[in-house]
């Protein structure tokens, strides 16, 4: 039997797994995850009122209950196993450990109170343990830089009202935060025009149905071209102003050159495409231009991303997802890409007779690694969806203490 080893949970890798034994029936997986909880991304990065997105971790949870399939959460490489380790224990091994840390912009002021990344930012409204809150208060204005679906998603959870929230999973921390803020402006701004935008038309739309929220247009004159998401743009400014307590105001051809304030944020600086200097008030900035590969182990990312020939890092290692790519695509970009790489594993792959999760659990049982597995996972979800309130799909737990601590427990507590 040929055992392969999947380093993350997320998209990447759990497509990669059901590529994977849809050609090599008989193989071994075993997937390994940081944290007690599987599907990544799905779970910390999609937003919380997006349900009908995250339905794909049906399909995932689908592929880990598998009997030839072994889930190791709360197993991370380089604190819990080596990397070394598992390329001698598998026949093949793939890093499909995401993009977790977000792009600096580089400018100054980037480090005050009240700037943060949208990788954090995200993570922390989607209940990701150690995902930290912003320390700013007295929120009435906030900046948005980046012309992505990331900037509309944090864009429409600061304008949302508590009960538009009805149905999602987001973290009750959050929205008591949010319910402090005197919040009054979002500005969502970009480098390049409106026609360069990266948002989805559909979720553009969005911000027009929202109840607390108005969206507008800063500049309409700027608006060319033709595209879907200029007509959306252009519907915003033409629609007739309602008396909305939060304004979503939209620039663009603005570069950012500083983030400003005495000890936290007070303002953003940008630069006009003719030279011009533009002040936005501001008590918070979320940057929302990307994301980076974080190094596992022994091996480290370059420019962002493990360097990979058409997925193959070295011998035996492979890499697959954002950590491959970068941030680009959606989560179906994920699926032909594990079809392309699971069949390039299953040409180059000889079983070498490795002792694979066997040998894994024999090493985490001597380190006295506290590990989950499926069914540990099965009864954190069963707890948190008993544990959820106030009209939400589910109440997740913030740390991995709660999470190990439900993975023993056979009865789902409510709350």
């Amino acid at each position: 039997m040929k055992s392969i080893a999947i380093i993350g949970s997320g998209p990447a890798g759990c497509y990669l797994a059901d590529q994977l034994l849809r050609l090599i029936p008989d193989a071994s997986i075993d997937v390994l995850e940081k944290l007690p909880v599987p599907f990544g991304l799905i779970r910390y990065g999609v937003a919380p009122d997006h349900q009908s997105t995250k339905v794909v971790s049906r399909l995932f949870d689908r592929v880990l209950a598998r009997d030839q399939v072994g889930f190791f959460g709360n197993v991370e490489v380089g604190r819990d196993v080596r990397l070394d380790e598992l390329i001698s224990l598998y026949d093949a091994v793939v890093l499909a450990t995401g993009a977790a840390r977000d792009r600096c912009l580089g400018i100054p002021g980037e480090d005050l109170p009240g700037v943060i990344g949208s990788g954090a930012f995200v993570g922390w409204y989607n209940g990701r343990p150690h995902a930290g809150a912003p320390v700013t208060r007295d929120i009435q204005s906030a900046v948005i830089i980046g012309n992505g679906n990331v900037a509309l998603d944090v864009a429409r959870m600061l304008a949302k009202g508590p009960e538009e929230f009805a149905g999602s999973d987001v973290a009750g921390e959050f929205l008591a935060w949010l319910a402090a803020q005197p919040l009054e402006t979002v500005h969502i701004v970009g480098r390049r025009g409106a026609a360069e935008a990266k948002f989805t038309d559909h979720e553009l739309a969005e911000l027009g149905a929202l109840q607390r929220a108005q969206p507008v247009l800063s500049d309409p004159a700027t608006l060319t071209g033709d595209t879907a998401v200029v007509k959306t743009l252009r519907g915003f400014a033409g629609s007739n102003s309602r008396n909305a307590p939060v304004t979503i105001n939209f620039h663009f051809n603005l570069a950012p050159s500083a983030f400003v304030g005495d000890g936290k944020l007070q303002e953003v600086r940008f630069r006009s495409a003719g030279g011009e200097t533009v002040n936005l008030p501001a008590q918070l900035a979320v940057t929302c231009i990307g994301y980076e590969a974080l190094p596992c182990c022994s091996v480290a990312p370059a420019n962002g991303i493990f360097a990979n020939q058409n997925g193959k890092v070295g011998e035996r290692l492979y890499v697959v997802g954002w950590a491959k790519r970068g941030p680009s695509g959606t989560i179906p970009t994920n699926r032909v890409e594990a079809q392309q790489l699971a069949q390039k594993i299953a040409q180059e792959m000889q079983s070498g007779e490795r002792p694979g999760g066997t040998g894994v659990r024999k090493l985490l049982e001597e380190r006295d690694v506290r590990w989950v597995d499926y069914s540990g996972w099965r009864r954190i979800d069963a707890a948190e969806v008993a544990r959820a309130g106030n009209g939400r799909s589910r109440e997740k737990f913030s740390s991995p203490d709660e999470m190990l601590d439900a993975a023993l427990d056979p009865q789902p507590r409510p709350a």
